[in-house]
């Protein structure tokens, strides 16, 4: 996380002395702690979003999560927040306190048009970078800093600076899990819903293409245009492999397995589609396959289950452990405490944001 810094004071304490507050607490800021007793109130303030995900969470567990929700949805219209969630959150807050949903991509042009002055990454730090380099004049906050990536925790800024030299004049395309170090030193950034089209875009014979190796290997799957490659994984997906689908299709013959495309080779050739998560989705809602293998973060199958109750999933359930050090509790106290907030060097900021931007100004 080269380049970004975030600010913490304050958040394990809500009496911070004056001299210790972030620029966000001094604004806005600290707020007590509110009741989280589980009462008839808030069962009756809930009702209407625990029937979407009633399905899929426990009723027994529903009396733990509901106070946390109906805090964090009144603490965020008190604070003017919006709360930007990845599709591999788990269900309680996908469903029931984000206000925009999505994959990288969506997250990324979502975050640039947002109204609001805080806005509330629940991601991975990469994606509170995004935010914060699409929108430098608001507060941007990540419940827990510690939520990272393995990609973009496998190359730095330095790493591309040698790969650079070493292949003077090609161009760097850069797959948006990475630092913000990393991006600055990028020409243009991908997710894996326009990875293709952007690689394609650049008129070239040979890009340089990080930091995904697998996600690489499709694009230059799709493509006439030859891809030189970084041998960073995704922790998540990397773990899937070809044998273990079979074994599922052996089982059923006539499952569908869909695929993200930061799996191994030999996994999406097992696969009936592969696509990124919102791809993935979208085929889900519109197929709506009577039985699915879902191949990514197992907790996204949770959220599709909920707006396609018909449709039964075959869980290989890798979690993302990054992902899931972003919980209600966590998300209350950034509000609260307006911690923790994603601050970068104003010098790498400035060079990190123009790839990001010609990526979301490409037309479709």
């Amino acid at each position: 996380m080269s380049g970004m810094h975030v600010e913490t004071a304050a958040s394990k304490s809500f009496r911070a002395p004056a001299d210790t507050l972030t620029p966000a607490q001094r604004r806005y800021g600290i707020l007590p702690r509110p009741d989280l007793t589980w009462t008839p109130e808030v069962e009756r303030a809930t009702a209407h979003l625990y029937e979407r995900v009633k399905t899929i969470i426990p009723s027994v567990e529903w009396p733990f999560f509901a106070p946390y929700v109906k805090a964090i949805n009144e603490l965020k219209a008190q604070r003017g927040a919006v709360i930007i969630a990845h599709n591999y959150q788990t269900p309680e807050i996908y469903n029931c306190v984000a206000d925009v949903v999505g994959d990288s991509l969506q997250l990324a042009r979502l975050a640039a048009k947002a109204k609001e002055d805080i806005i509330v990454q629940c991601g991975v730090h990469f994606m509170a970078e995004t935010s914060k380099l699409l929108s430098p004049e608001k507060t941007v906050l990540i419940p827990d800093s510690r939520a990272g990536c393995s990609l973009a925790s496998s190359i730095t800024g330095a790493d591309v600076r040698l790969l650079k030299q070493k292949y003077p004049g090609v161009p760097v395309v850069t797959y948006v899990n990475s630092s913000a170090d990393v991006k600055a030193e990028t020409d243009i950034c991908c997710t894996s819903s326009n990875a293709v089209q952007v690689v394609e875009s650049l008129g070239v014979d040979r890009v340089i293409f990080l930091p995904d190796e697998y996600l690489g290997k499709y694009v230059a799957s799709q493509t006439k245009v030859k891809l030189i490659l970084w041998k960073g994984h995704c922790e998540v997906h990397e773990r899937f492999t070809g044998a273990e689908l079979r074994a599922y299709r052996e089982a059923d013959p006539s499952v569908q397995i869909i695929a993200h495309p930061e799996c191994p080779p030999d996994v999406l050739a097992e696969a009936d589609f592969t696509g990124s998560t919102a791809h993935m989705i979208d085929w889900v809602k519109t197929r709506q396959p009577k039985r699915v293998v879902m191949v990514t973060e197992c907790s996204m199958a949770d959220n599709v289950a909920a707006e396609a109750p018909k449709v039964e999933f075959v869980r290989p359930c890798n979690l993302c452990p990054h992902m899931k050090r972003i919980t209600l509790p966590k998300i209350l106290d950034s509000l609260l405490t307006m911690t923790e907030e994603v601050v970068i060097d104003p010098a790498i900021a400035e060079r990190a944001r123009l790839p990001i931007e010609r990526m979301i100004n490409l037309k479709n």
